[in-house]
């Protein structure tokens, strides 16, 4: 594409429900003519809800959104098993519900909350010598799987009807919420997948900013300033973390990747980094003789100059 700009900012997208994270993820680049651009954590193309998608000098902090708390709502189908695990699938094994209560149903969500194991699903974009285990799932090959630990911090039942319950969940990197609906489904001995899947929060971020594909094309019509609006600042990715602001010279050496005495700064942990009041740095780290390190710094923070 031509005339791509340096366009830099965090987008709160509404993945649609079809559409792959990558599509998403073009369609956006496309709008906004972006030099860069990554999402940070892909939904499966029946999902629908949040997908953070960083540009510019954003990219550099994504990895932070992956390693994130995440949000969702799904709806779980009970009485039958899917080769993928969801809705898209095949049924590979139907079984009879029978009558579920709901004291039933809520007492076996609760042997999921915590600390669990789970073994990842062969349609997902792990790899195994390089090949993608979806790829090798469609040419009907299985190979084993190591259990993977991940933390379920919540998770509520919403509704039961029947052959069908929609719950609430919020959980750590790497959860597989398709799994999770399978064991489940194992637990209350009828078999399970899911029918349907939003994501409704990525830690810091939840719904209520986030803006829809037909919405950024409403606004690229009134031009670039317009799609910009809708735009986060890179430094809303780490807005829980504290503040360290310098001025002058330890703003110099920072941007130099020189750590530096910071008055006020806290005593350990991860901090934002600031010039003076505004402009962000990017993120550091403290020392355990109490200095402060730089350790991912947007393109700004090394044209900094030496005070004279």
């Amino acid at each position: 594409m031509r005339n791509r700009r340096s366009v830099s900012g965090v987008l709160l997208l509404d993945k649609p429900e079809g559409w792959t994270s990558n599509a998403a993820l073009q369609a956006v680049k496309r709008l906004y003519q972006a030099q860069k651009a990554g999402h940070t954590g892909s939904l499966d193309p029946l999902a629908s809800g949040l997908l953070p998608i960083c540009l510019g000098e954003a990219t550099k902090l994504s990895g932070l959104l992956l390693n994130a708390d995440k949000s969702y709502r799904f709806t779980c189908r009970l009485g039958a098993t899917t080769t993928t695990g969801d809705a898209d699938g095949e049924i590979m094994l139907a079984r009879p519900v029978g009558s579920l209560s709901r004291e039933r149903v809520e007492a076996a969500l609760r042997r999921f909350i915590g600390v669990i194991q789970q073994i990842p699903p062969m349609y997902s974009a792990l790899k195994r010598n390089g090949q993608p285990l979806y790829k090798l799932a469609r040419q009907g090959i299985e190979v084993e799987r190591a259990p993977r630990e991940v933390t379920i911090h919540q998770l509520h039942l919403l509704r039961l009807d029947g052959e069908e319950l929609e719950c609430e969940l919020r959980c750590s990197k790497g959860t597989y919420v398709r799994t999770l609906a399978a064991d489940l489904g194992e637990v209350l001995d009828c078999g399970a997948h899911i029918a349907a899947l939003r994501r409704t929060a990525v830690a810091p971020y939840d719904a209520g900013r986030m803006v829809t594909l037909d919405t950024l094309r409403e606004r690229a019509e009134q031009g670039l300033a317009a799609l910009d609006e809708c735009l986060l600042p890179a430094d809303s990715a780490v807005a829980e973390w504290p503040a360290v602001r310098v001025r002058g010279d330890a703003a110099f050496y920072l941007g130099q990747g020189q750590p530096i005495l910071a008055p006020h700064a806290p005593t350990q942990g991860w901090v934002r980094l600031y010039e003076g009041d505004e402009r962000f740095l990017g993120i550091g780290e403290i020392l355990d003789d109490g200095r402060v390190a730089p350790r991912r710094l947007l393109l700004q923070a090394s044209a900094l100059r030496l005070a004279c």
